[in-house]
C-alpha cells in the first residue's frame, strides 16, 4: 500500500508541535522532505562522480612534492660531492713540489664555498620553481597570465637593481673563471692591492700602505693579476759610457751565478738570471738590463736582493754606478771649464788708469776741454 507524501507543516501538527509565525507575517517556504532527499542524493551523486578526480589531483601533487624534494635533496648532495672531490683532488697536487704555489689553502676553500652555494641556490630554485608550476597546472590553473606577470616584474626588478645583477653576475663568472682568489695581488683599475677576501658581489683588498678597498665586481672592466703564472724581475744599472763593457759583463755574471745557488732564492729564481745587454746609450752614460723569472709575487724581494749585491760587486770592481737618464759624472773626474781662462786684466778696459798711463797718445776724459763756439 502507498503512504501519501505528508508535508512537514502537517507532520508537526500531528505531532502536537506548532510552527513559529514568520516575522514578516507569511508562510516561509519550508523543505519538503522529499527536496532533501533529493539534494542529498545530488550532492551524493556528485561526489560520487567527482572523488576519483580530487584523488587522482591529489595523488598527483603529492607525487610532485615528494618527486621535487627528493630530486632538490639529490642534486645538492651531488653537488657537495662534486666540491669536496674538487677539494680532494687539489690536495693531492698540493703534496708535489711546485703544488703550495699554484693556490692556497683559504683561496680554494672561498673559491669552492662560493660555487657550490652558487650551484646549490641555482638548482634548487629551479627544481621547486618547476613543482610550483606544476601544482598550479593540476588544479587546471592558466598559466599564461602568471608567468607574464612574472616576467614583467622581473623586467621591472631588473632595471631598479641592475647595479646588483650585475655586480652579482660578474662575481659569478670570476670565481667560475677563477680569474683571482685570495692572496692574489691584482691591478682593479679602481684600486690595487692583495685579495683578502672574495665574494659574489664584492671583493675586498688591501691596498700597499694597509688600506681595505671595497671593489664592487660589477665595477672592474679589467684584471692585471700578477700573481699567476710567473713573474719578472727587472733591474737597470746604468754605468759611464767609458766603462769596459766586458768588465761590467763579467761582474754581473758572477753575481747571478752565485745568487742562483743560494737560498732561498734558488726557489724563488724560477729561470737563471740574464744579461740582457745594453737598453740605451747616451753621451755620458749606458744602461744595462738585467732580469729573470721568478715565482709570483716574489719580484720585488729578487730585485731588491739583486740591486744590493750588484752595487757590491761593482764596488769592489771599482765600477762607478750613476744616475739614470740626466747622469752625473762625479766631480773629480770633470775638468773645470774656467781653468784654461785667464784672470780679467785691468788694461782690457780703454778708460782704466793703466790703460791712459800706458798710451801717452791719448788725453785723459777728465783733461779734455769742449771745443770752443
Amino acid at each position: 500500500m502507498e503512504v501519501p507524501a505528508v508535508s512537514l507543516p502537517v507532520a508537526l501538527l500531528a505531532a502536537g508541535v506548532s510552527p513559529s509565525p514568520s516575522p514578516s507575517g507569511s508562510d516561509p517556504a519550508v523543505p519538503s522532505l522529499q527536496d532533501a532527499q533529493e539534494n542529498a542524493a545530488n550532492a551524493a551523486s556528485w561526489v560520487e562522480q567527482n572523488w576519483s578526480t580530487w584523488l587522482a589531483m591529489g595523488l598527483q601533487i603529492l607525487l610532485i612534492v615528494v618527486i621535487a624534494v627528493a630530486l632538490r635533496a639529490v642534486v645538492r648532495r651531488a653537488i657537495t660531492k662534486l666540491i669536496e672531490r674538487m677539494n680532494r683532488t687539489v690536495q693531492a697536487v698540493d703534496q708535489s713540489p711546485l703544488g703550495g704555489l699554484l693556490v692556497n689553502n683559504e683561496r680554494r676553500r672561498q673559491r669552492s664555498a662560493a660555487i657550490g652555494s652558487v650551484l646549490r641556490s641555482v638548482a634548487s630554485f629551479s627544481i621547486l620553481g618547476t613543482a610550483a608550476l606544476m601544482v598550479l597546472s593540476t588544479f587546471r590553473i592558466d598559466l599564461a597570465p602568471l608567468l607574464a606577470s612574472a616576467g614583467v616584474a622581473g623586467v621591472a626588478i631588473g632595471f631598479g637593481a641592475r647595479n646588483l645583477v650585475t655586480d652579482f653576475l660578474s662575481g659569478v663568472f670570476m670565481i667560475i673563471e677563477d680569474q683571482y682568489g685570495v692572496g692574489d695581488t691584482i691591478d682593479a683599475g679602481v684600486a690595487t692591492g692583495e685579495v683578502v677576501e672574495v665574494g659574489l658581489r664584492v671583493t675586498k683588498l688591501r691596498g700597499d700602505s694597509g688600506e681595505i678597498w671595497y671593489v664592487r665586481n660589477g665595477e672592474v672592466k679589467r684584471i692585471g693579476n700578477l700573481s699567476q703564472g710567473w713573474a719578472t724581475a727587472g733591474v737597470d744599472v746604468t754605468v759611464r759610457a767609458d766603462e769596459d763593457l766586458d768588465k761590467v759583463k763579467s761582474v754581473l755574471d758572477e753575481v747571478a751565478e752565485k745568487m742562483g745557488k743560494e737560498e732561498p732564492w734558488n726557489e724563488l729564481l724560477w729561470s737563471p738570471i740574464e744579461v740582457l745587454g745594453l737598453d740605451s746609450v747616451l753621451i755620458d752614460s749606458m744602461v744595462i738590463r738585467v732580469s729573470a723569472k721568478t715565482m709570483p709575487g716574489k719580484s720585488v724581494s729578487v730585485e731588491r736582493e739583486l740591486r744590493w749585491r750588484i752595487k757590491r760587486a761593482f764596488d769592489r770592481a771599482s765600477i762607478p754606478i750613476i744616475g739614470g737618464a740626466t747622469a752625473v759624472i762625479p766631480a773629480e773626474d770633470t775638468p773645470d771649464p774656467s781653468a784654461g781662462v785667464a784672470a780679467p786684466s785691468a788694461f782690457a778696459n780703454s778708460t782704466s788708469p793703466q790703460s791712459l798711463a800706458s798710451n801717452p797718445l791719448t788725453t785723459p776724459v777728465a783733461t779734455q776741454k769742449p771745443p770752443a763756439k
